[in-house]
């Protein structure tokens, strides 16, 4: 099914002005929600707004938004004084600067969206794209929308562009904040975790190799019920123990079994060729017909 723009912008840098549609970069696989029942006749539940001072189910048309400026102390904000305080939407990214992708941590990235380009808009873009891909960097920008502003990274993908809302420095907390220590670490220790790596590596990332493992063993408990099955409950895993082990030695063991799996794995994969089925002789078919 052909995807859907959900948005017209217009990516802005100097004098050039290049029309784009947006449009998600993710989709709902189907996540599997469930509802709030009561245990006792099955029936749905509603959620009720209830005043905590006169307890009484408050309706929506009486509901407006409130700061706490200090204990159990509110300023009130109707929903007209919100709007005009948020961001007016914008249909332009306005491009500030180019930087090495490779700059951008991913800890930055928030929501992503692919650019195409919309009526008119094909060979710009397409020049804009070549010269971020041929230069490698990104255009970092500002857009707004939904009431917000956000900075944004513009990104070559393939034969498109990718758009990518950032999170603002203060929403990321600091690395420092962790008080990690510099532990060093020795030679040959190095060597084998290199080693491990190595063994490890693949020639690039592969999503499809994933499989959401969880979402399908629910849909199968799902499914149980349904047909009336009663479900049988794994007994939970013990958790992984943070004892101090022998650093050497775990590294060998995990190195030796690698080597293991994939000499089974080799193993099994190996086919034995087609047995070749013998024709019979002229003779043999006629003796085999007279019987």
């Amino acid at each position: 099914m052909a995807a859907r723009s959900i948005a017209s912008l217009t990516v802005s840098f100097g004098l050039v002005a290049i029309p784009v549609k947006l449009y998600s970069a993710t989709r709902s696989t189907g996540s599997i929600h469930f509802n709030l029942l009561h245990k006792k006749d099955g029936s749905r539940l509603k959620q009720q707004y209830i005043c905590q001072k006169e307890g009484v189910v408050v309706g929506r048309d009486e509901i407006v938004k409130g700061y706490e400026f200090a204990k159990d102390q509110y300023v009130m904000f109707t929903p007209e004084e919100i709007k005009a305080l948020e961001e007016a939407g914008t249909k332009s990214v306005d491009i500030h600067e180019f930087v090495p992708l490779e700059s951008v941590d991913p800890v930055y990235f928030n929501t992503t969206y692919y650019l195409a380009p919309d009526k008119g808009g094909a060979k710009p873009y397409t020049l804009f794209a070549t010269a971020l891909r041929e230069s490698k960097r990104c255009a970092v920008g500002r857009w707004a929308t939904r009431g917000r502003e956000y900075v944004v990274i513009v990104r070559p993908m393939e034969n498109a562009l990718v758009l990518h809302q950032l999170h603002f420095a203060p929403e990321v907390v600091p690395v420092a904040d962790l008080e990690v220590e510099d532990t060093p670490v020795r030679d040959a220790e190095l060597k084998l975790a290199q080693q491990l790596i190595d063994q490890q590596t693949a020639a690039g990332f592969d999503p499809t190799a994933y499989k959401d493992e969880v979402k399908a063993r629910i849909e199968a408990a799902i499914q149980k019920k349904v047909e009336g099955e009663q479900i049988t409950l794994a007994e939970p895993q013990p958790a992984a123990q943070g004892n101090v082990v022998d650093l050497m030695e775990a590294l060998r063991a995990s190195l030796k079994r690698n080597t293991q799996v994939r000499g089974e794995t080799a193993r099994l994969g190996e086919r034995k060729p087609p047995k070749r089925v013998q024709k019979k002789s002229a003779a043999s078919s006629r003796k085999a017909s007279s019987r």
